[in-house]
């Protein structure tokens, strides 16, 4: 079950930061797409509780996980904020689409000080606000994206070890000590002529 959830993690984590990047970006795509965004983000958060439960049972079949494990379960730590500030994104952007935008039962809207739009309670133009969400979502995607390619990386060197050219635990070097004649990863000889 764990390849099964980590690697649904390892795209949809990757995917709501890009849409998270892409709604931010381009203020005019938050209507459409937000909700995609946010609901993709909510199933990556969802999993992740998930991934740490599978992961901790394959924790004795793997080489040595220790800093793989603690890196996914922080991981939880760095998506959230993603969710938040996407559907902050979300919110902020349907609020200024109401017709009461910025006004509160029975209050006035306030003219901002650049005149486009009213301002917040706290006297802040709401494109200032939506703003500020704005970059701090663009940098909890790239803060979440990086977080996850360590998890990947930390638990790929847990299964397959240190070497790129390893295949199923084993090395290059491994092939070439033994001559290769060893059945192979799946129980195939290896006939190659230089014995990899």
């Amino acid at each position: 079950m764990h390849p099964l959830v980590v690697h649904a993690v390892a795209v949809l984590v990757p995917l709501a930061a890009l849409g998270t990047l892409a709604v931010a970006l381009r203020p005019s795509w938050r209507r459409p797409y937000g909700p995609l965004v946010v609901a993709c983000s909510v199933v990556a958060v969802g999993l992740l509780p998930v991934a740490v439960e599978s992961g901790e049972g394959l924790e004795r079949y793997v080489g040595e996980p220790e800093q793989h494990a603690r890196l996914g379960e922080s991981l939880l730590w760095y998506v959230l904020p993603l969710l938040l500030l996407s559907a902050a994104l979300v919110a902020l952007d349907r609020r200024a689409a109401s017709p009461s935008a910025a006004t509160g039962p029975g209050r006035p809207a306030s003219p901002s000080p650049t005149g486009d739009r009213p301002a917040s309670a706290h006297g802040v133009p709401w494109r200032t606000v939506e703003r500020t969400v704005a970059a701090l979502a663009v940098v909890a995607a790239v803060v979440a994206v990086v977080q996850v390619g360590r998890v990947v990386e930390t638990g790929t060197r847990a299964v397959w070890g240190d070497t790129p050219g390893a295949v199923g635990g084993r090395t290059d070097h491994d092939r070439d000590v033994d001559g290769g004649v060893d059945g192979g990863v799946d129980g195939v000889t290896d006939t190659s002529p230089d014995g990899r």
